[in-house]
């Protein structure tokens, strides 16, 4: 055993968890290297999921970690508020080089929920050093997540995460794009569906293009089931925004660090937001934090009036922690040495071939993938939504993988890194357990 699984288990409230059952047969990491956790009884589990769709890299890569270390004992914490350090102004330079055309301006968060927030305030804030501060309601997507906060709960159209607590944003929101009758088992974008973007004219005529500060997508809906829009639906919501002066934006929580094989998903569908935000594989998940990307135009736009006022007044106690921007310079360099920005492009084929070899199990419904992100969904089961996934998850881990649920569409999203054999493992014991069910 190589950690302790007997300590008490009732202080922590487990975020998105069964908490009750959780502690009933709770499932504990203790260690990670590569591709590998292991768990606290010492059994290697495979990382089907990059974590939380965030260890791009790969796990406890020495380089981060000794990166951490060095600022640790230099600088564990300037403030951001009138003050800042060398680190942070660094990694937003080395960040902008990656980015799409123009978005050159980085806005530090601690993590995807923060950055959402954050780019929703940027973009009221925007309308209104434009005199447009009529512009304050949001369009979002059906089965989107934008997070947690209330700005994102608002915008996002995952109901189960609204349900507790309300909207409390004015949002409004495009219906999803997923279509069984049309791209059931799409191999990458699904050809039927761009049309679908005029829905957004639809909203538009409902409450004035006047009224609209800006129109939020995930390039890729991962957390409702990897949920992948036709192809040419990200360009005409493109063009759409911009005939009515709405911004634009992208969360590339997910896709963002080469999820789909470049960079951002941005250069992937050719299509450049007004604002985009980052979280997770932006410091290899080792130190949270998030970041808005905002074009130049935006940024002088707000940053108006006398030279000693605040322009914006957002922000967090958090926001470009050195620890954070070390990590994260780190994380970048391994990207961009490694060749990891390319990497889905390499071994996708392989890993969407290995996917859609399930196709056949009457338990599948649908199939999806795009890059290095793929979406089993299942036809639930007569006990009820819900149950099968939840027993492939736990079917996955008893047999050594580490794979996300959503409902009972399975998401497979492995760090950069993966190999064949890996591929071959993940998708072999999603195959046994789902054979396994009834």
């Amino acid at each position: 055993m190589i950690g302790d699984s007997s300590q008490p288990l009732s202080a922590y409230w487990m975020p998105f968890t069964a908490n009750r059952q959780f502690k009933t047969a709770p499932r504990l990491l203790a260690k990670a290297e590569g591709m590998f956790y292991k768990d606290v009884n010492g059994r290697d589990i495979l990382d089907a999921t990059s974590g939380l769709w965030c260890v791009n890299a790969g796990h406890c890569r020495k380089e981060i970690a000794e990166a951490i270390s060095r600022q640790a004992a230099e600088l564990d914490y300037a403030p951001s508020f009138q003050i800042s350090h060398p680190g942070a102004f660094r990694f937003a330079q080395e960040l902008v080089q990656y980015t799409p055309e123009g978005l050159n301006r980085v806005f530090f968060a601690n993590s995807g929920s923060e950055a959402v927030d954050s780019a929703l305030k940027i973009a009221l804030a925007y309308h209104r050093a434009r005199g447009e501060g009529q512009r304050t309601r949001f369009i979002g997507e059906e089965r989107a997540y934008h997070g947690v906060g209330f700005g994102g709960i608002s915008v996002g159209g995952i109901g189960a995460n609204r349900r507790q607590f309300g909207a409390w944003v004015p949002a409004d929101h495009l219906p999803a794009t997923l279509n069984y009758e049309h791209n059931a088992f799409s191999r990458g974008e699904p050809g039927w569906g761009a049309h679908m973007a005029q829905n957004l004219e639809n909203i538009l005529a409902l409450h004035h293009p006047s009224t609209i500060a800006a129109v939020i997508v995930e390039p890729v809906n991962g957390s409702a089931g990897v949920i992948v829009h036709p192809k040419g639906y990200l360009k005409k919501l493109r063009e759409i925004c911009d005939r009515h002066g709405i911004l634009l934006i992208f969360d590339e929580v997910i896709t963002g660090f080469g999820r789909l094989g470049t960079p951002f998903a941005g250069h992937f569908f050719g299509v450049k937001p007004d604002l985009m935000t980052c979280a997770k594989a932006i410091t290899n998940a080792a130190v949270p934090m998030g970041a808005v990307f905002a074009t130049s135009a935006i940024y002088e736009t707000i940053t108006q009036g006398p030279e000693h006022q605040i322009e914006l007044s957002h922000g967090y106690t958090f926001s470009g922690h050195p620890l954070a921007c070390a990590a994260g310079r780190a994380a970048l360099a391994i990207y961009t040495g490694d060749g990891l920005f390319s990497r889905a492009k390499e071994i996708g084929e392989y890993f969407e071939d290995a996917a859609h070899s399930l196709r056949d199990l009457s338990i599948v419904r649908d199939i999806r993938n795009l890059g290095l992100m793929a979406g089993i969904e299942l036809h639930a089961s007569p006990d009820g939504p819900g149950r099968r996934g939840y027993e492939t998850l736990v079917g996955a881990f008893e047999r050594g993988v580490l794979i996300r649920v959503t409902g009972d569409t399975i998401a497979l999203s492995p760090p950069l890194i993966v190999e064949k054999n890996h591929i071959d493992q993940m998708f072999d014991v999603v195959g046994q357990v789902l054979r396994g069910l009834k």
